[in-house]
């Protein structure tokens, strides 16, 4: 049975701006890879994090998507994209 999600991801910018548009195709790519219908994505865009990170970073561009997918799939999209070096951050909730 699939479920209805909603993902926040905070894309590295490092002053390459340009590159978003394949890291969000990259995600969308994964996504739909493993089952998953995409239903909108959201650019929130650049915004200043609370704390820089380890990598000194203290921006990053907001990326907001709602999906539907069965739920084992979330853990095997997870897992993938973790390794994906210009992701800092990838967070999911069931809505």
């Amino acid at each position: 049975m699939k479920r209805k999600y909603k993902a926040v991801y905070i894309l590295k910018l490092q002053g390459k701006e340009e590159g978003i548009d394949e890291n969000i195709g990259s995600i969308s790519k994964e996504l739909e890879g493993g089952g998953a219908m995409l239903e909108q994505i959201d650019r929130i865009g650049k915004k200043e994090l609370a704390h820089e990170n380890h990598d000194k970073q203290k921006h990053g561009y907001y990326l907001q998507v709602h999906f539907e997918t069965a739920p084992d799939a979330i853990e095997k999209v997870r897992s993938k994209l973790s390794l994906n070096k210009e992701i800092m951050l990838q967070h999911y909730q069931l809505l």
